[in-house]
């Protein structure tokens, strides 16, 4: 099924949310298999990504909320020190409403490992935008945060669907 929404679709991460179900070594191993990034929504129970960031280094696991989507101080704190220490975690800093949380992660974790998140259907996606600016990062760590990294993380999976993606047809 992955397969097919990589080559047909051209899909470019796999999403799983720990209200449905956990990540799982069979989700890790399909994203290592086609190069796709893990969107893992923890739900306040951080704690679940560390044993399998840590049996699949070669996989990254992007932490939506930095953990909370309901702003629990402490899950964003263990997230941050994630971020630090565990090369192939990333957090996205939507919903998170404490700004000194942004701050902290971009500092521990760096503006490589922190992604600009919006969750437009549930908050104003002007408001998110104007806490990255209110970073004050230089320009080409905010240009990281705003989109690189994420295009980066989703980069070997484009190359999976070009390769399966068939010929483009001639009209005549």
């Amino acid at each position: 099924m992955v397969e097919h929404a990589v080559q047909r679709w051209g899909f470019r991460g796999i999403k799983v949310h720990r209200y449905e179900a956990p990540a799982t070594r069979e989700v890790a191993g399909v994203a290592r298999l086609f190069g796709l990034p893990v969107l893992y929504d923890v739900l306040g129970q951080p704690w679940r990504i560390e044993p399998i960031a840590a049996q699949y280094p070669d996989v990254n696991f992007i932490i939506p909320h930095l953990g909370s989507f309901a702003d629990d101080w402490r899950v964003h704190t263990q997230v941050i020190d994630q971020l630090a220490r565990l090369p192939n975690v990333y957090a996205d800093v939507s919903g998170v409403k404490r700004f000194d949380y942004v701050v902290e992660a971009v500092r521990r974790g760096g503006a490589r490992k922190v992604l600009f998140g919006s969750d437009g259907a549930w908050l104003r996606p002007a408001l998110a935008l104007q806490k990255i600016r209110l970073l004050g990062l230089p320009p080409e760590d905010e240009a990281l945060v705003l989109g690189r990294n994420l295009a980066r993380l989703i980069k070997s999976a484009a190359s999976f669907s070009r390769a399966a993606a068939p010929p483009a047809r001639r009209s005549t």
